[in-house]
């Protein structure tokens, strides 16, 4: 799998826009979530070799603004891709975008099957989140906007609906405000659970990466804006 991080607030290359917020494109085709700014996504996307005109699919996790804030800008581009919202968006903005792009798939709590490899958590508490979860046969990868429903809890979900182990983790892992001991718990369980490679980014913090780079060594996978992760 190809992961592109097309917006983060941190920097992989100097050279494209940083804002707070995250997107990534997989397999140049499905892109998850759209950060804060659509034109600076826009931007990156471009200088990144990404062609918005060949995306079929946009992922929302969450109806935060930093991960909603260039829906708008992909979609004066492309509305012609197949939506996956969570039902925790606006009835009123989900109304909105059916007008404005070719399908839209409203996501509940259960977790579902979106095509092909490709799998919703479903939609989580708190905040009413919903992460990916992508079938590689023997594993499986987890892809998180925010992980306020907690990175751990979406690891196990993931284990549960597929019935395999997840072996990468990749986005905001939400540990900010943690302390040490704390994030060194969820090192420990995500461990325990078989995740094996992780790419903290976003919103997991800088004390958060310190630490995830520490305990997974060669096995961290760094983020970024502008970093493209081959798995």
């Amino acid at each position: 799998m190809k992961f592109s991080i097309v917006f983060d607030n941190y920097v992989a290359n100097e050279k494209l826009e940083s804002f707070w917020g995250f997107s990534c494109v997989i397999n140049d085709y499905f892109l998850f979530d759209t950060g804060s700014n659509g034109r600076a996504l826009v931007r990156n996307m471009a200088k990144m070799g990404v062609e918005i005109n060949e995306l079929k699919y946009l992922f929302i996790s969450h109806p935060h603004w930093d991960h909603i804030g260039g829906i708008d800008s992909v979609l004066d581009i492309n509305p012609y891709m197949t939506l996956f919202l969570p039902d925790s968006l606006s009835k009123l903005y989900i109304r909105d975008l059916k007008r404005l792009s070719r399908e839209v798939k409203v996501i509940h709590e259960n977790p579902t099957k979106l095509f092909g490899k490709f799998y919703s958590t479903g939609v989580m508490m708190p905040i009413g989140e919903q992460s990916l979860v992508i079938d590689e046969g023997d594993f499986s990868i987890v892809v998180t906007g925010c992980a306020h429903p907690g990175i751990v809890n979406i690891v196990r979900r993931a284990i549960e609906m597929l019935n395999k182990p997840v072996l990468y983790a990749l986005g905001g892992f939400h540990l900010m405000r943690s302390g040490e001991s704390e994030i060194i718990e969820v090192i420990k369980a995500l461990k325990a659970l078989g995740v094996e490679y992780v790419t903290p980014t976003h919103c997991s913090g800088d004390l958060a990466i310190e630490i995830f780079k520490a305990e997974y060594s060669e096995n961290y996978i760094p983020g970024g804006v502008g970093r493209i992760i081959e798995f």
